[in-house]
């Protein structure tokens, strides 16, 4: 028993998973969807089945605009986040809200992760053209510019895999919810095809 005892005491802890924290809005928290077929239960079986060893964390509020996540970010950093994957930006698209404002915003929700040292993967909105194209430009510039300044690894838009397919109105009907803003299970399933490369890269990074 005693000799049993001493193995035990010398074996190394398990190391605990990585965390990854994916903070963003109702795109993240799974609008619409039953709980195992969100965006964050599937990229969790995505990054396990491709044998990453990662606790991917919901932090996604539905409604959240750039301003209403910065409120918050302090408190989802208080515990371990060792990946941050940033998807903001659609309900201030949703709402018009100027583009320097979000821009603002996100800035300073990276601030808060380069001030931990966490390594981030900046996730786009593509705003559309019914601004115009002033707006639209604008708008669309902060993610490259952010991920540039501040390090982080740039994803495509979160609706890419969706909106490039061939035939848009067909990629609707299929893949995206009756409100045409949330991908339903299977748009998702593309979704984080198309996005867990990402998060394995960032992960390499803090191995």
């Amino acid at each position: 028993m005693l000799f049993a005892a001493v193995l035990s005491a010398a074996a190394p802890a398990a190391a605990d998973p990585v965390s990854v924290v994916a903070f963003g809005d109702s795109l993240t928290a799974g609008y619409g969807l039953p709980p195992d077929e969100g965006f964050v239960p599937q990229l969790q079986g995505w990054l396990t089945d491709h044998g990453a060893e990662v606790t991917v964390q919901n932090a996604g509020v539905s409604g959240d605009t750039t301003a209403g996540a910065l409120a918050r970010i302090d408190w989802t950093l208080s515990g371990p986040v060792d990946v941050m994957i940033v998807t903001l930006g659609g309900n201030d698209l949703l709402r018009g809200l100027p583009p320097e404002q979000a821009r603002a915003n996100l800035d300073a929700i990276l601030d808060r992760a380069d001030d931990r040292g966490i390594p981030v993967l900046l996730v786009p909105m593509a705003a559309p053209g019914n601004y115009g194209p002033d707006y639209k430009a604008a708008f669309d510039a902060i993610y490259p510019d952010l991920a540039k300044a501040h390090g982080a690894r740039l994803a495509q838009p979160f609706l890419a895999p969706i909106l490039s397919l061939p035939d848009r109105d067909r990629a609707l009907a299929n893949y995206v919810q009756a409100d045409g803003l949330h991908p339903n299970a299977a748009g998702v399933a593309l979704v984080v095809e198309a996005m867990g490369p990402e998060v394995l890269h960032l992960l390499d990074e803090i191995d």
